[in-house]
């Protein structure tokens, strides 16, 4: 999704003030905290693993959290992908 179309349709739900853009990388989540001043924890990141009938899943989850094997696999009846 480029830019321009997050924008349009964030103008469209009355949110386009929301969009912050900053001068340096917020590439990994500790880069992001650092460009938006908080702690690795506050920060939301967004996970995408692909199910081996082809389905995706995204899975959003705290900065400093980790995808616990055990439980992915229980939920979704395989073994997550890398």
């Amino acid at each position: 999704m480029s830019i321009e179309i997050a924008r349009a349709y964030l103008k469209e739900k009355g949110y386009e003030d929301r969009i912050r853009e900053f001068d340096v990388s917020s590439a990994t989540v500790e880069l992001a905290a650092k460009a938006v001043g908080t702690e690795p924890a506050r920060i939301c990141k967004t996970l995408s693993f692909k199910l081996k009938d082809g389905t995706g899943i995204l899975i959003q989850a705290a900065g400093d959290a980790r995808i616990d094997n055990k439980k992915y696999k229980a939920f979704f009846g395989e073994k997550r992908s890398e």
